[in-house]
């Protein structure tokens, strides 16, 4: 295999870093070039799927995505299933709801809660989410039915730990053998005489874990939200959606907004208790951060409760500012909004000379951004505030409105995945519904440049012919590497150790890497620092990467040694990489 050489496109030379001012990095490659390389080696039916979810981007005119689609077999993807979506994702933050994983003791792993979803509840209260509870269904509960086996849990848990309320979430053997969780947690209910919810978030429910999120958002919303009526007395009382404390940052939000003089109700799901969702209906904004994985409860609030919606951005310096900007804005303050001033004031002073310090080493640097959520977008923000170019990006698990902007959404077809899902029908509570602002206010603050219940998606926020990728799979994402040469990767803990010993180093925003908080101006610096140390590193010399180390090689995508049974191509056509495992026994 000889080395990839892709035409430039000398429009889109990045400037020079500072620190070497005498060397410039070479011209980007022609985005369409890059993308036609990716797809060639795919057979042609794999090609035309895949091609329509890389693109070049175009912000004015933001081209249509193929995404929310079905994983090709056989690529090695970074996605989740629906249960990981769920009770990973949406659920587990919930540190005082105790939750039982029903199904094979294996899938119960993820309740661990591996993210690094932080809590720390008040003095006297209980934390479950150090806990896997799972009722390690069988094979005679496979063969004849588990529901008798979840009902002793239920019960068991009970007896031990006296919770609250208790959440009930399947996994794939259970929806294959028909197990009616429902009946079982309403029989409980009445039993126990406390809220026990069901979650029919089976692994296989849709295509990735956005369907698991999508399921607990319809689970939170019936059975706990609107529970209690008991609103806070805070002058600014607000919820954040779709924060989920990773590494603290939702500590480090709470915190920065207390400054401001706004009290957050809940936080969804982020060392978040069960009370504070029962009674987060009584706030008087919604601020979503991850659109995907909670824009759900974000509107059906709004149609049930009168609670309007906005999407904001803390991760970042300019972007934290502007969110906070935002929503004092909305509150209509003169008070806050001079109190929002002088709090960045305050925090910029401190920020600000870490940032130009850390921009003079890092600026022109290129990076790659393939995370879930929102990440692969708001991180932009954090990269841009120390002058590194964002050269390609995507979602793991994001639907077309989350690249192209809610407008799309009246264009997307439901396809039978999705229709796997429960739509809720929700009407205006007849008694509780009280829209926080009236149709002039609303209209006022729209001239004034708030928006409302809009998201414009990924794509309007970077540079014309970069390259947006949904669902990168690993050949994918050699190729990037290999043709693109970035400084650094943000991804996932699945392809973190692919990437790294390919030369690159790779922030991996899932779980932070045991590091954080990075929201806020506190955690921007942090971030700042840690990406800093990690391009800036010499030990990535020391690391070659496979087409430098033998320029020759042309490896099948599949070992021939695990194809079951296929033989080896001549010696002229492949040869074992260096390094690589023996042949399995």
């Amino acid at each position: 295999m000889t080395r990839l050489r892709i035409p430039a496109t000398p429009t889109h030379v990045p400037p020079a870093m500072e620190t070497e001012p005498n060397v410039a990095l070479a011209p980007l490659p022609d985005p369409e070039a890059v993308r036609a390389e990716m797809l060639k080696i795919y057979p042609a039916k794999t090609g035309k799927k895949r091609g329509k979810q890389i693109v070049v981007n175009d912000p004015d005119h933001p081209p249509e995505i193929g995404a929310n689609t079905r994983t090709v077999p056989g690529i090695i993807t970074q996605r989740g299933c629906t249960y990981a979506g769920c009770r990973g994702v949406v659920m587990g933050p919930i540190y005082d709801l105790l939750q039982i994983t029903h199904g094979p003791v294996g899938c119960g792993y993820y309740a661990w809660m591996t993210r690094r979803n932080y809590a720390r509840p008040p003095q006297g209260q209980v934390n479950y989410m150090q806990y896997c509870m799972n009722t390690d269904m069988q094979e005679d509960q496979i063969i004849f039915g588990g529901e008798k086996k979840l009902r002793q849990a239920i019960k068991e848990a009970y007896e031990i730990f006296k919770p609250k309320a208790i959440a009930v979430l399947a996994t794939c053997p259970v929806g294959l053998i028909g197990d009616d969780i429902h009946a079982v947690a309403r029989q409980m209910k009445e039993e126990l005489g406390i809220n026990v919810m069901a979650f029919s978030c089976e692994g296989y429910k849709g295509v990735s874990q956005s369907a698991g999120h999508h399921i607990a958002n319809n689970g939170v919303f019936k059975h706990m939200i609107g529970l209690d009526d008991t609103p806070d007395q805070a002058e600014f009382a607000m919820n954040i959606l779709g924060e989920y404390n990773i590494g603290g940052d939702a500590w480090e939000m709470d915190t920065l907004l207390r400054k401001c003089g706004i009290h957050v109700t809940a936080t969804l799901s982020g060392d978040v208790s069960y009370d504070q969702i029962k009674r987060c209906h009584t706030a008087q904004l919604n601020a979503v951060m991850c659109h995907r994985s909670i824009n759900y409860i974000a509107e059906m609030m709004e149609k049930k409760f009168g609670i309007p919606w906005i999407k904001i951005n803390f991760l970042g310096a300019e972007a934290t500012k502007k969110s906070l900007r935002r929503i004092a804005q909305f509150f209509e303050s003169k008070k806050l909004s001079d109190r929002v001033e002088e709090v960045i004031a305050q925090e910029m002073l401190a920020l600000e000379p870490v940032r130009q310090e850390i921009k003079a080493r890092c600026q022109g640097k290129r990076v790659a951004l393939f995370v879930g959520g929102s990440r692969a977008h708001h991180y932009q923000d954090l990269f841009q505030d120390i002058g590194m170019e964002i050269v390609s990006a995507g979602y793991e698990f994001a639907h077309r409105d989350d690249y192209e902007g809610r407008a799309v959404l009246p264009r997307i077809k439901v396809d039978a995945d999705s229709r796997n899902i429960e739509e809720l029908q929700v009407e205006p509570d007849e008694t509780r519904y009280q829209p926080r602002k009236t149709p002039e206010q609303v209209e006022a603050l729209r001239a004034g440049g708030l928006t409302f219940a809009e998201y414009e998606g990924m794509m309007k926020e970077m540079k014309k012919t970069t390259l947006v990728i949904d669902d990168i799979s690993h050949h994918e994402m050699e190729k990037l590497i290999e043709i693109y040469q970035p400084a650094l990767i943000g991804s996932g803990i699945k392809d973190k150790f692919v990437i790294e010993k390919m030369g690159v180093p790779c922030k991996q925003l899932h779980s932070y890497d045991y590091a954080g908080p990075y929201a806020a101006f506190t955690g921007a610096a942090n971030f700042y620092r840690e990406v800093d140390r990690m391009v800036n590193t010499k030990i990535w010399k020391h690391t070659t990467p496979p087409w430098v180390r033998d320029p020759q090689a042309a490896v099948p995508l599949v070992h021939p040694s695990r194809s079951g049974g296929a033989k080896k191509p001549a010696a002229s056509t492949w040869r074992k990489p260096a390094g690589d495992p023996p042949d399995a026994v």
